[in-house]
């Protein structure tokens, strides 16, 4: 099951979107709830409460303008750091070589703003040389929590997920630097792209899926979720111990290797680029730079 967030008709909708990627048909969900996009559907089933029922026509993907899925998520997006084997290999000898926990022994974990969120076919607001002259692209497969917990077991983490989803971690690689810290360096306005939808655990193994990246059509990324450092239910296991994971929290799993900074010399993004994510059981997410 594909549930998507979409804009037709001057509001703010949701939909499930068919098994071959090209109508959608509304749910009938009032508007104020729908501001949330996907979110109130995650919570009912949480709740066990019933999803409203499809109402009206289904419409053609090409008449509605995607959002994404989750527009303004309850609180800041877990993020992972280094956890692809041969992404924490690349950057070994950059400025990050000291920077980091011992990637065999825990997750380096950091957050992204939830307003920093945007949709699948909105463009990144580059903040200018002056703010920043190394933006940097970050292929992800995003776990979206279905059931509430703390201190999950690793054996039962894959039951809290509702879905999955594509995000661009975009980072500021100077900002993050001079900060040490991560948070500023990756949450500039526009800087997590999300989409185009989310599906359903029981319709995609998120554990067992191929993540690609291509920047102008030149492919950067590919890499399967079999080769994270720590996989899924890990990551689960490790943000719940002491803190509840609530219905609707997203926990985005690492890049693999191919980023901006890991070439002799970077090549980060600059105005008039595209960056165009696909995860295969997901789709893709698109977005340009100005």
């Amino acid at each position: 099951m594909r549930i998507a967030t979409y804009h037709y008709q001057g509001r703010r909708q949701v939909g499930l979107v068919a098994d071959d990627g090209m109508t959608v048909h509304p749910l009938a969900l009032d508007a104020d709830r729908a501001q949330r996009g996907v979110l109130p559907l995650v919570e009912d089933q949480a709740a066990g409460i019933a999803w409203p029922a499809p109402t009206g026509d289904t419409l053609a993907l090409a008449d509605v303008r995607l959002e994404a899925p989750l527009p303004l998520p309850r609180r800041n997006l877990f993020c992972v750091g280094r956890n692809y084997h041969a992404h924490a290999k690349e950057l070994s000898g950059s400025v990050f070589r000291n920077n980091a926990a011992n990637p065999q022994e825990w997750p380096i974990v950091f957050t992204k703003v939830p307003e920093c969120v945007i949709g699948p076919a909105d463009e990144v607001r580059l903040p200018g040389d002056t703010i920043s002259a190394q933006i940097d692209y970050e292929a992800e497969l995003a776990v979206v929590i279905g059931k509430a917990g703390r201190n999950i077991a690793r054996a039962d983490a894959l039951s809290h997920v509702f879905g999955y989803t594509i995000v661009n971690d975009i980072t500021a690689r100077d900002v993050q630097m001079r900060h040490q810290q991560w948070d500023l360096g990756k949450s500039f306005d526009t800087f997590c792209p999300m989409g185009p939808w989310i599906v359903s655990a029981d319709a995609l193994d998120g554990t067992q899926t191929r993540v690609r990246c291509w920047v102008n059509g030149e492919l950067r990324q590919d890499a399967q979720t079999t080769d994270l450092i720590f996989d899924i239910p890990t990551l689960i296991e490790t943000c719940s111990r002491g803190i509840t994971l609530y219905p609707g929290d997203v926990i985005a799993t690492g890049t693999p290797a191919g980023v901006g900074m890991g070439f002799t010399p970077p090549r980060y993004l600059k105005t008039g680029d595209t960056v165009r994510i696909e995860i295969d059981g997901i789709g893709t997410l698109e977005n340009s730079f100005s």
